[in-house]
């Protein structure tokens, strides 16, 4: 019997849509929830006392996740397809297995940009000029593990931009005192979550020569990972303050904390196996904290 799956749906669709399919990682959807997921915190804590998140804005934000993870994930194969070949764990990836082409890849990342800006010209104005400003961010991350050994960071600093944007799509602008230590938290926990992800790969990264927080940190890893995640509460602290938040948001912020700690102590950094189950853990991590923000609001 089959299950419902997004593995599943795309292993169902017509045959010369599937490398377009996983292209855009549909099979994989636990990067589009860690994209997701700081969208919904901003878009939770914006909302006003006693009152739930605005749902028409979780729905569009979340077709915008899916777009945008998808386009992501498409330059990123664009730049990659030479070392995917080297990969065991890439080699299957539609532009590297040869599945579809270049060119091909290009016309389909011209499509998704644009079904975004569909999405992202809903918004006010403040928040279409600050969307449009991450693109610079998704088109050059894929080029940092070639140049420094932070490509983490750079990851953090793109995938956490829903923590900007959420706010100012239900607000108007920005409120700087929460979404700035909003954001931090975001690029911590990317840090956290991506670098167990880049242990998985680090003996291939070595033979091929690119650059990892993994291959940063090595044997020291759990220090790092502990630290990161020290900052990530301490972030969601000071943002929970200066909107008032209260005890369920606060009891969430220790929930996330204790599932971060099993994470790292129960870690086998040299087991890929392990490392990808702890990285896809982190969506539960992420709804945690949703969830107290939403009750917290209430």
């Amino acid at each position: 019997p089959r299950s419902f799956s997004a593995a599943e749906l795309v292993r169902s669709a017509p045959g010369p849509l599937q490398p377009y399919l996983r292209l855009m990682r549909l099979h994989q959807p636990a990067g589009t929830w860690l994209l997701y997921l700081p969208c919904t915190w901003s878009i939770g804590l914006a909302a006003d006392p006693g009152c739930l998140p605005d749902w028409h804005m979780l729905s569009l934000f979340g077709v915008g996740a899916v777009l945008m993870r998808g386009a992501g994930c498409t330059i990123n194969d664009m730049w990659d397809r030479d070392f995917d070949r080297k990969v065991a764990r890439t080699a299957s990836r539609p532009l590297a297995a040869g599945d579809i082409s270049t060119f091909q890849s290009f016309v389909f990342l011209g499509g998704q940009l644009s079904l975004a800006l569909c999405v992202l010209l809903c918004l006010n104005y403040y928040s279409i000029v600050l969307g449009a400003a991450s693109l610079s961010l998704v088109v050059t991350y894929p080029l940092m593990k070639r140049i420094t050994y932070w490509p983490q960071l750079v990851l953090g600093l793109t995938f956490n931009w829903g923590a900007l944007l959420g706010w100012s799509a239900i607000k108007g602008s920005c409120e700087w005192s929460v979404c700035l230590p909003l954001y931090l938290s975001g690029v911590m926990w990317t840090l956290v979550y991506d670098t167990i992800y880049a242990h998985q790969d680090k003996k291939d990264d070595i033979m091929i020569g690119v650059k990892s927080t993994a291959l940063q940190f090595k044997e020291d890893t759990k220090q790092w990972l502990s630290g990161f995640s020290l900052a990530m509460l301490l972030s969601l602290c000071v943002a929970g303050m200066n909107c008032n938040q209260t005890f369920p948001y606060y009891s969430a912020v220790a929930a996330v904390g204790a599932h971060l700690a099993h994470q790292i102590y129960t870690l086998d950094i040299d087991k890929p196996e392990d490392c990808w189950k702890k990285f896809a853990s982190n969506r539960t991590v992420g709804i945690l904290l949703f969830t107290g923000i939403v009750l917290g609001n209430l």
